[in-house]
């Protein structure tokens, strides 16, 4: 209770919730894009950087190899147990479906640096490398979609193969993927000393420019409810809740089976239980180009990033703390 009424009193959170309102209420008020665009950025250069510092303090080690091959496999199993509970309990189309699994297997970079935060205001430990295994966990779950649509799940002539080149470079340089990796490496090399150089500047601001970020988001989500939910059938949104739920348990189980601490089993547990409304819908809108945004990037943006936002984050720091204290 206490985990949660911190993070629901956070300041993250509650400019969240106001852009969320406000968007709901029919505000204009609006973000410029290119700004929103300069603070993602920001963000994942930061938490890149913050994680090759704390792998340059240390080696990486076979329980880190294996926590990145088990979340590779659990980013490419996801989306397939996201198509077939979609298809069994929705009326989506076969091509809807495909592309919204996609967004259940890759990840919310928001998410997972909202859950750095409250994973720290928790007292819990998390390691460096765990920045890795968000950056690894973007483009598997792509895959896996496409390849569900490929072998006859989506409707004839709904899979783009005309430039694979295109969709390729899209997924593999997408931006999340390269400023996180590129950070990584460019804080790994640099190490602490690099690290105080630029802290004025990514250490210090980083919890305002957060708030900055998810205010927009809450308008993003707000707008995207508000035009797009005649769209999304009960189904789709009791899918949008439980889906985080279902992904969170196989993450608890990978967690388990590594032996994870509790800070980094938090982590993996809230980046499974993410979904990607950046990278995947960019790549979805090439593959799949008849799958409707406006019932994937609604479901990913207006449900599940609010849900974990606000309740799943608390549920699965309680989730790693159980975890560590049954393995003690």
């Amino acid at each position: 209770m206490d985990i949660a009424l911190g993070t629901l009193l956070s300041p993250i959170v509650l400019f969240f919730l106001l852009g969320l309102v406000v968007a709901l209420l029919r505000s204009q008020m609006t973000i410029p894009e290119a700004f929103a665009k300069g603070l993602a950025i920001y963000l994942m250069m930061s938490i890149g950087l913050k994680g090759g510092v704390a792998i340059s303090k240390g080696d990486l080690g076979w329980d880190a190899g294996f926590v990145m091959i088990s979340a590779i496999a659990l980013s490419f199993l996801l989306p397939v147990i996201a198509y077939a509970l979609l298809r069994t309990t929705t009326r989506l189309s076969e091509v809807d479906a495909a592309a919204t699994a996609a967004h259940y297997g890759s990840i919310s970079i928001v998410t997972f640096v909202a859950a750095g935060q409250a994973t720290a205001a928790a007292g819990l430990e998390t390691s460096g490398y765990l920045v890795a295994v968000a950056a690894l966990m973007e483009v598997p779950a792509i895959i896996s979609a496409l390849i569900i649509a490929q072998r006859g799940a989506a409707q004839p002539g709904s899979v783009a193969g005309s430039d694979r080149g295109e969709l390729a470079r899209e997924v593999l340089l997408n931006a999340s993927v390269v400023v996180l990796l590129g950070s990584l490496l460019i804080g790994w090399v640099t190490g602490e000393a690099g690290m105080k150089t630029v802290a004025p500047f990514f250490v210090e601001p980083f919890q305002g420019v957060l708030c900055l970020f998810l205010l927009d988001m809450g308008l993003s989500a707000g707008r995207g409810l508000r035009n797009g939910w005649r769209q999304l059938g009960p189904g789709t949104i009791a899918f949008g809740v439980y889906m985080p739920l279902v992904s969170a348990s196989l993450a608890a189980g990978v967690a388990a089976l590594n032996e994870m601490g509790p800070g980094d089993a938090a982590l993996l547990i809230t980046l499974a239980a993410s979904a990607s409304y950046i990278a995947v819908p960019a790549a979805m809108r090439l593959a799949l180009p008849k799958a409707k945004p406006s019932i994937y990037l609604t479901l990913s943006l207006g449900i599940t990033f609010p849900f974990n936002l606000i309740v799943g984050l608390p549920l699965y720091i309680w989730l790693a703390n159980a975890i560590s204290a049954g393995a003690a």
